[in-house]
C-alpha cells in the first residue's frame, strides 16, 4: 500500500499544484498500471515513460523506481537501472525486489561484490528465495573467473584469460572490463578480428574509452599496419595520458617503423653492412610483432645473400616462414613446443609448415606440419566443445551443466509461440546440443572425437540422431521444468 506522503508535489506545474495527495496517489498508480501493461506487451519504451510519469507525480514511491529498474534492465541500460535501484531501496531498505535488481545491475556491469552484497540482503529478507541464491552462486562464478584471469595474464597464457572473460560475461554481459580484457588477449593471441569486433562495439558506445582505442591500436600493429596502429595509441593516450601500455605500444610502433626504414634505406643505398645491422637490431624491438618479424627476416635474408652469409639468409627465410606459419596458427609460445590453435587458419598454417619441412626436414618440423594438418582436419566437423560452450578440459559435472543450460535454451517448447522460421532454427541448435552431449558425455567416443577420428567411422551415424531421447533420459521424462517466465514489475 502506498503512504500518501510518498506523494510530493512541491516541484508540479500550478495545474498539478491543484490536486490532493490522494488524487495525485490514483493518478500516479494510473500511470503505473500502464507502464505494467506496456511492459507485459514488452513495449519497454512506453512502459519507462509512464512509469516515469508515476515517479514524476510520487517522487517518495519504491516500487516505480522498482519497475522503472526492470524495464531499463530490459532496455540492458543497466548503468541507469542501477540508480533507480538504489534510489529504490533508499527510499524503503526492505524492499526486497530493489536490492535484488540493484545486485543483477552490479552483477551485469562486472562489480561481483557489491552484486553479493546485495544478494545477501535479499537473503536476510526472504531466507528461501531460491533465485538469489543461484545470483550469488553467479556472483561467486565471477569472482573466481576473475582470480583465474588475473593469474592465467600473468602466465601469459592468454587463451585461459578468453576462457574465464567468455564465462564471466555470461553473468556480467555490460562488464566493458572484462570485454576490453578479453579483446586484449584475442590480439595478443593473433586472433585480431575478434578482437576488433569487440573493441569496436565498445567504441560505438563509448568513442572516448582509451583500452579499446588502444586494443584497435594493437591488432593493427601486430598485422603490420604500422602508421594506423601509431593514431590509435595517440588517440588513446589522449583519452588517457597515464595509459602506460598505449605508451608502450606506441613506441614499440615507431621505433620498429623507423629502423625498418632505415634498413630499406640501407639496402637501397648499397650498403648492406649497415642495412643488415639495421634489420636485426628491428628484430630485438618486439618479438611479439610476428608479422611484421617475417617480413624483416626475408630482408635480412636478401641481405644476407649479398654478403654472401648464405648459412644465415637461409636460416632467417626458414625463421620467416615459420613466423607466418606461427602467425597464422596462432601460436603462443613456440620455444618450448606448445602449441596454441587460437586463430583457426589452418590452411595457411599447413602450407607455411610444408614450405618449412621441406626447406629444412627436421622432427620439430614434421611434428609442428602434422599437428597443423590434425587441426585442420578437426577444424571441418562440428565444434562440440562450442556448441555446448565449454573449455576442451571441461569436466563431467561442467559439461552436464552446460547441455542442461543450453537443452532447456533451445528447446522446441521454450519457441512454440516464436515465428516458423526461429522454430526450426531453435530445433536444429536443440538437436545440436543433444547430439554434442552424445559424445562428450561418453569417455570412448569423446576420446576419439578428440583424437580428430571421424565418429561415423565407427558406426554413429549423427544423421538419424533423436536429441529428444536425450533430453528425457537426462531429465527423467517431462514435467521436470517449466519454461514460464514472470513479468518482473510490481
Amino acid at each position: 500500500k502506498m503512504a500518501t506522503e510518498n506523494c510530493d508535489a512541491v516541484n508540479m506545474d500550478p495545474d498539478m499544484e491543484l490536486l490532493s495527495d490522494e488524487e495525485l496517489e490514483r493518478e500516479a498508480e494510473g500511470f503505473k498500471e500502464q507502464g505494467n501493461a506496456f511492459y507485459i506487451k514488452k513495449d519497454y519504451a512506453e512502459a519507462f515513460n509512464y512509469y516515469s510519469k508515476a515517479i514524476d507525480m510520487c517522487p517518495k514511491n519504491a516500487s516505480y523506481y522498482g519497475n522503472r529498474a526492470a524495464t531499463l534492465m530490459m532496455l540492458c541500460r543497466y548503468r541507469e537501472a542501477l540508480e533507480d535501484s538504489q534510489q529504490a531501496v533508499r527510499l524503503d531498505n526492505d524492499f526486497m525486489k530493489g536490492h535484488l535488481r540493484e545486485g543483477k545491475c552490479h552483477l551485469s556491469l562486472g562489480n561481483a561484490m557489491a552484486a553479493s552484497r546485495c544478494f545477501q540482503r535479499v537473503l536476510e529478507l526472504e531466507p528461501d528465495n531460491s533465485q538469489v541464491q543461484q545470483e550469488l552462486k553467479n556472483a561467486d562464478s565471477v569472482l573466481e573467473y576473475e582470480r583465474m584471469a588475473e593469474i592465467g595474464f600473468e602466465k601469459r597464457d592468454f587463451r585461459m584469460v578468453v576462457f574465464c572473460m567468455d564465462r564471466a560475461l555470461e553473468s556480467a554481459a555490460a562488464c566493458h572490463r572484462f570485454k576490453i580484457l578479453k579483446a586484449e588477449c584475442l590480439a595478443l593471441l593473433g586472433r585480431y578480428p575478434e578482437a576488433q569486433s569487440v573493441a569496436s562495439d565498445i567504441l560505438r558506445m563509448d568513442s572516448t574509452n582509451a583500452d579499446a582505442l588502444y586494443v584497435r591500436g594493437l591488432c593493427l600493429y601486430y598485422e603490420d599496419c604500422i602508421d594506423k596502429a601509431v593514431q590509435f595509441f595517440v588517440q588513446a593516450l589522449r583519452m588517457a595520458p597515464d595509459h602506460d601500455k598505449a605508451r608502450l605500444a606506441c613506441r614499440n610502433a615507431k621505433a620498429l617503423k623507423a629502423k625498418k626504414e632505415e634498413g630499406n634505406k640501407a639496402f637501397k643505398e648499397g650498403n648492406f653492412e649497415a642495412a643488415y645491422e639495421l634489420y636485426s637490431e628491428a628484430l630485438t624491438i618486439d618479438p611479439n610483432n610476428i608479422k611484421t618479424n617475417a617480413k624483416l627476416y626475408c630482408n635480412r635474408a636478401t641481405v644476407g645473400s649479398k654478403l654472401k652469409k648464405l648459412e644465415q639468409a637461409i636460416e632467417d627465410c626458414t625463421k620467416a616462414y615459420l613466423r607466418r606459419a606461427q602467425w597464422s596458427c596462432g601460436f603462443q609460445t613456440w620455444t618450448n613446443g606448445r602449441n596454441y590453435m587460437d586463430t583457426e587458419q589452418y590452411e595457411e598454417a599447413v602450407r607455411d609448415y610444408e614450405k618449412v619441412y621441406q626447406t629444412e626436414k627436421t622432427k620439430e618440423h614434421k611434428h609442428f606440419l602434422k599437428h597443423a594438418q590434425l587441426e585442420l582436419k578437426k577444424s571441418k566437423r562440428k565444434d562440440y566443445y562450442k556448441v555446448l560452450g565449454v573449455n576442451k578440459n571441461a569436466t563431467e559435472d561442467e559439461i552436464k551443466k552446460a547441455y542442461r543450460k543450453r537443452a532447456l535454451l533451445h528447446h522446441p517448447d521454450r519457441h512454440s509461440g516464436a515465428s516458423p522460421e526461429l522454430q526450426k532454427e531453435e530445433e536444429k541448435k536443440f538437436k545440436e546440443v543433444g547430439e554434442a552431449f552424445s559424445v562428450l558425455s561418453d569417455p570412448k567416443k569423446k576420446s576419439r572425437y578428440d583424437s580428430g577420428q571421424d565418429l561415423e567411422d565407427d558406426g554413429m551415424n549423427m544423421g538419424d540422431f533423436d536429441a529428444n531421447n536425450i533430453f528425457k533420459a537426462f531429465f527423467g521424462g517431462p514435467g521436470g521444468f517449466s519454461f514460464e517466465g514472470n513479468s518482473g514489475t510490481t
